[in-house]
């Protein structure tokens, strides 16, 4: 596993008044999100914050620069087995809202 991410909004108490209409949430508070990925040690790696008008994690994602690496095929080489079948690729941990990229294991919604 790479690392798990995963978004997150901070209300914007002192939004300036011109930027209020960019930084609205769908509670229509202002807030702030923040993409965020820690590793298997819960250290942050990762972290992307201000995207305007950014409703929820896809918006984000569509503007990271979280895979840019991958593009440029600069991705780190991790090799692991599950189940007698060995995967070339590393995975982030992120909850339902995420496309179905390979690149993604959904969390178990009900354990």
């Amino acid at each position: 596993m790479i690392g798990s991410i995963d978004c997150m909004h901070w209300q914007w108490k002192n939004c300036p008044t011109v930027w209020q209409g960019d930084y609205g949430n769908r509670k229509r508070q202002k807030s702030i999100i923040l993409e965020a990925v820690a590793g298997f040690d819960t250290w942050v790696w990762h972290a992307f914050f201000g995207v305007i008008g950014s409703q929820n994690d896809l918006n984000v994602l569509s503007q990271s620069p979280v895979f840019n690496d991958v593009l440029r095929g600069e991705a780190p080489n991790i090799t692991y087995e599950i189940n007698n079948t060995i995967y070339q690729n590393g995975y982030y941990l992120a909850d339902g809202i995420y496309p179905r990229w390979t690149t993604f294991v959904k969390t178990i919604p009900h354990p």
